[in-house]
């Protein structure tokens, strides 16, 4: 016979179960990795609903080719859809629009 606390106590730890996975899945950690052959001297991330790029996510600092940073794309908007645009050394532009940052851990520039 089960126990009514035993009941209880799974129904409390489905609970939780549900509610951490959504939690997990609303990470907007990106690792953004670049092996163009060319270093990224500047990127812009976006959420769709912006009517800009906003500042260069890298500052002062570059991405050569073969190197990787991590940026967290959480902006307190609750959007998971983001824009990204990268720029090179050589002046080309990439520009990826609706990227799911809750959804992917690592974005590949190729």
């Amino acid at each position: 016979m089960v126990s009514r606390r035993f009941v209880t106590v799974a129904a409390v730890a489905a609970v939780l179960a549900s509610v951490a996975v959504p939690a997990a899945a609303l990470d907007r950690r990106v690792k953004i990795v670049n092996v163009t052959g060319y270093t990224m001297v500047r990127f812009y991330g976006s959420n769709t609903g912006s009517d800009s790029w906003e500042e260069d996510i890298l500052g002062r600092d570059v991405l050569p080719s073969g190197d990787s940073v991590i940026i967290n794309f959480d902006d307190a908007s609750g959007y998971c859809k983001f824009d990204f645009k990268a720029v090179f050394e050589d002046g080309d532009e990439l520009v990826k629009e609706g990227v799911n940052v809750c959804e992917i851990g690592t974005f590949t520039y190729r």
